[in-house]
């Protein structure tokens, strides 16, 4: 019987099992921020502890990060934070991409861009969104920062086999439809506590085809969607991807790392606890109406009804979803006002996202209401756009160019909603203050989706904005 990319990576990592039932990981790369690190450090302190493996551990700055002037944090616990990484990580001996290194960024942009993120690996990080590196073929973990110290003293932590869900998506995108639309659309579908107990495989011929970008952005929203972790198994696409990058294996050692990686994929033969299929052409840019991540609809749907809903409990959770939200019920989603429109996170701030919009956005003008921001997920994405003019078109059309962080996605910076704003957001999640403001709102989409709201100043179909027939979309 043959095995999932998931049981491989697994096995090769068991350290041992405990009394209770749990297996104890080794942790082959651990990425830490500013945000969970500092109080993992100082437990360390207290216990006379070091950092096991301090090579194997990776440190940058983003949720606190300014976007703005960021040689000034935004207040005294933001510099206590970028201060305390930087000692922390001078002390322990880890590498750290901090804002003169060039290379800072968030922290699941850093890792890909710099080839630390490689197949077959076990990967964790004080974030939910380290599901992003399961795109590599490698099982990525979000953990607490009681794990973080766990980690940093051991290089392993505690945690329980999951079941694996394969979820196939097989066909040729319509135009207009993009990977965010594709996590929003499971998300929908299975819902988001669907994947508790469980790791997802994502496979198909559409994932295929998808490029490492796309892939990232689909595993970065299993967390979403309840699972733990979320994959793609490794194949050609992701080799030259990593091939070159300042982390991969050299050229002397490079046959060798791809027959290893190969080695991790899952088998024809494997057995899955669970297989979910969907056809391509059944999805469409999708956007989120609620305070969940599966509160989602297709633009061209109509935004929920609690009469409409098929239990108590189902009307309950979308009256107060409306309610929080203030949207009309039984209304079209299209159509719909915002005050703001954001580019950018870990889901959606890397290189081909500006690209592709700025291949439509050029020309257009955002409108005059809508404040509208772009930012980097990292140092280098921001340089690669500045290099392509793809800066100077967002500028031109309205949006504010900013630099490298987290920005609006977790707020915990500068950039936050002003009441109860509502953003058109290209991040990750759309709970209840979520983006700054303890009553802002949140509608997620594609990158492109955001463009065609903020130029429209409402909810919009970026097909019928840009005429994307007209233009064919990035492969």
């Amino acid at each position: 019987m043959g095995k999932t990319l998931y049981e491989k990576v697994w096995n090769a990592h068991a350290v041992g099992k405990l009394a209770d039932g749990r297996t104890q990981l080794f942790i082959g790369t651990h990425l830490i921020h500013e945000v969970t690190s500092p109080q993992a450090f100082g437990m360390l302190r207290e216990l006379g502890l070091k950092v096991k493996y301090p090579h194997r551990t990776f440190a940058t700055i983003d949720h606190i990060v300014p976007t703005e002037n960021q040689d000034a944090p935004a207040d005294a616990l933001a510099a206590e934070m970028i201060n305390a990484i930087r000692e922390n990580a001078d002390e322990f001996g880890v590498t750290y991409f901090d804002l003169k290194s060039g290379k800072q960024g968030i922290v699941h942009v850093v890792g890909p861009e710099q080839g630390i993120t490689q197949p077959g690996s076990t990967i964790a990080c004080g974030d939910s969104h380290t599901a992003t590196h399961g795109a590599f073929g490698a099982i990525a973990f979000g953990i607490g920062t009681t794990q973080v110290r766990d980690v940093l003293a051991t290089q392993t932590m505690t945690t329980e086999k999951l079941k694996v869900r394969r979820i196939e998506v097989n066909g040729k995108l319509r135009p207009g439809v993009y990977a965010k639309d594709v996590t929003l659309h499971i998300i929908r579908l299975l819902g988001a506590k669907g994947g508790i107990g469980y790791a997802y495989e994502y496979a198909g011929d559409t994932l295929d085809n998808f490029t490492m970008e796309e892939r990232m952005t689909v595993c970065n929203m299993a967390i979403e969607g309840g699972a733990r972790c979320g994959y793609v198994n490794p194949d050609q696409t992701t080799y030259e991807f990593l091939k070159g990058k300042p982390y991969a294996p050299k050229e002397d050692k490079w046959d060798e790392a791809v027959a290893r990686w190969d080695s991790f994929a899952s088998d024809a033969d494997a057995v899955f606890d669970d297989i979910v299929t969907i056809n391509a052409q059944d999805i469409e840019p999708t956007v989120t109406w609620g305070i969940s991540p599966d509160h989602g609809i297709s633009i061209s749907e109509n935004i929920p009804s609690p009469e409409d809903a098929a239990t108590p409990e189902e009307q309950t959770t979308i009256k107060e979803a409306l309610d929080y939200m203030k949207l009309p019920a039984g209304t079209p989603i299209k159509g719909i006002g915002i005050d703001v429109a954001f580019i950018g996170s870990c889901t959606n701030g890397r290189l081909s996202d500006f690209r592709e919009v700025a291949k439509y956005l050029k020309g257009k003008k955002v409108d005059p209401s809508i404040k509208a921001i772009a930012v980097p997920g990292s140092q280098i994405t921001a340089v690669l756009c500045e290099k392509e003019g793809i800066d100077k078109i967002f500028s031109e059309a309205g949006f504010e160019w900013r630099a490298a962080g987290c920005s609006m996605c977790l707020a915990m910076n500068p950039d936050k909603l002003i009441g109860d704003q509502i953003c058109a957001s290209s991040s990750n999640r759309n709970f209840k203050g979520r983006q700054g403001s303890p009553i802002g709102r949140t509608i997620l989409m594609s990158p492109l989706m955001v463009a065609a709201a903020a130029v429209e100043g409402k909810v919009a179909d970026a097909r019928e904005v840009f005429d994307v027939e007209a233009i064919p979309a990035s492969a």
